[in-house]
């Protein structure tokens, strides 16, 4: 455990929702030296925080140690499934279904002109003006 906390650190509730769906690590090998809560307040530090992976604090392992755990985790699948089985757990404690029935994709539209505004309209005229003369 590091010697200093972060307020992008899991609590202990939000710690008791992840611990049962992250994989324990594999038998065999070298032994894993860093606590999975580590990993993960570690890879929350660079993903709530904003920091780039090389500018995690010196009391964190090494960077790339971290950056592993993340990317192993992300191809397994790992950050999908807890994200829908955290989903599933709100929406059965509000009594609701836990799979949604449906879903509301948002956009934002910028108005422009259809050709690229007046100086490509501006373009265009003059040379269909000289095509004519």
């Amino acid at each position: 455990m590091r010697a200093r906390t972060y307020s992008t650190d899991t609590s202990d509730a939000e710690w008791g929702l992840l611990e049962p769906l992250i994989p324990a690590p594999k038998p065999g090998g070298r032994p894993a030296h860093i606590a999975r809560r580590d990993s993960m307040d570690e890879i929350f530090s660079v993903k709530r925080g904003g920091v780039s992976w090389r500018l995690l604090p010196v009391d964190f392992p090494h960077w790339k140690t971290v950056y592993d755990s993340f990317r192993q985790w992300k191809q397994s699948g790992l950050w999908e499934g807890m994200n829908d089985a955290l989903r599933a757990q709100v929406r059965e404690a509000e009594g609701r279904n836990a799979v949604p029935s449906a879903g509301i994709v948002d956009s934002r539209s910028v108005k422009t002109s259809q050709k690229g505004g007046s100086e490509v309209t501006t373009v265009a005229r003059k040379s269909t003006d000289e095509h004519i003369i």
